[in-house]
């Protein structure tokens, strides 16, 4: 059986369902640019939940996981402090931020080219399925709007409708992704040799090896190498983008740091 604490169905192909066969898909920098989890801080930070020091550390994460990929202790930092700040916070007004969240930000961000991808394995039939460690709230609103099968995401513990603070299991990420997809297969009876999966990160290389066929996105510079060693397709969305873009970055995190330090402002309002 799969793990249930990570899976959040929410709909089912538009065509005829090939037996035995699906797709997933990583969401950060692979079905989207950046950092799922950095904007749901950021709208956070607008409600007031955190100070600028903090939104600081949120907005030069998302610099660095922008700029060299995905890195484990970053992952990790956000998480806890995420977690941390969610103690307290209802389910439903975290249904709702995730709401907030996609419409604002991660709408805008979402890659062409990968959403095509997805479309186009709904369109033949196949299941697709999100896998991420972003929160399941979140990634459950992405899928929803998306119009695909479902997602993989991480889970945090709640009790009286409220978030503790603490997780369900352990975060969606690395190897944990490979054990809950096989779970999904094992449930729905797919045949992994004739699935696809897609991401941006070495970490996900357990996921990857896991299907018939794996697609870098995006990848950094270890999956690029990976990929090309083992013969696996690659596509880069950001071709075309890369030198505007790293010539930006600079100036986009003293941007970022500074709608934080104004935002966090006036929600503080003024000091007597």
């Amino acid at each position: 059986m799969p793990e249930e604490k990570y899976v959040a169905v929410v709909t089912r192909p538009v065509a005829p369902l090939q037996p035995g066969e699906a797709a997933f898909f990583d969401v950060d920098n692979t079905l989207m640019r950046g950092a799922s989890l950095f904007h749901v801080a950021r709208k956070m930070h607008q409600r007031g939940a955190f100070t600028l020091p903090q939104a600081a550390g949120f907005a030069w994460k998302q610099f660095k996981f922008m700029a060299r990929g995905e890195n484990i202790d970053d992952v990790h930092a956000v998480r806890d402090s995420a977690l941390t700040l969610a103690a307290g916070i209802t389910v439903d007004d975290i249904k709702a931020l995730g709401e907030e969240v996609y419409d604002e930000m991660i709408a805008s961000r979402i890659w062409p080219g990968a959403k095509a991808l997805a479309e186009q394995h709904l369109r033949v039939g196949r299941r697709v399925w999100l896998v991420t460690a972003t929160p399941i709230e979140v990634a459950t609103v992405i899928s929803t709007r998306l119009g695909l099968t479902g997602a993989l995401g991480t889970v945090g513990e709640v009790s009286d409708g409220m978030y503790t603070g603490r997780l369900v299991g352990d975060i969606l990420h690395g190897s944990a992704k490979a054990v809950a997809v096989q779970g999904i297969a094992d449930q729905e009876g797919l045949d992994l040799k004739r699935c696809w999966a897609y991401s941006d990160s070495y970490n996900d290389i357990p996921l990857l090896s896991l299907v018939g066929h794996p697609v870098a996105i995006n990848p950094d510079a270890r999956l690029r190498r990976h990929a090309r060693d083992h013969n696996w397709p690659v596509y880069d969305f950001r071709a075309g983008r890369r030198a505007a873009t790293f010539g930006l970055k600079a100036a986009t995190m003293g941007g970022a740091v500074y709608g934080l330090w104004k935002g966090f402002a006036r929600i503080r309002g003024p000091r007597a």
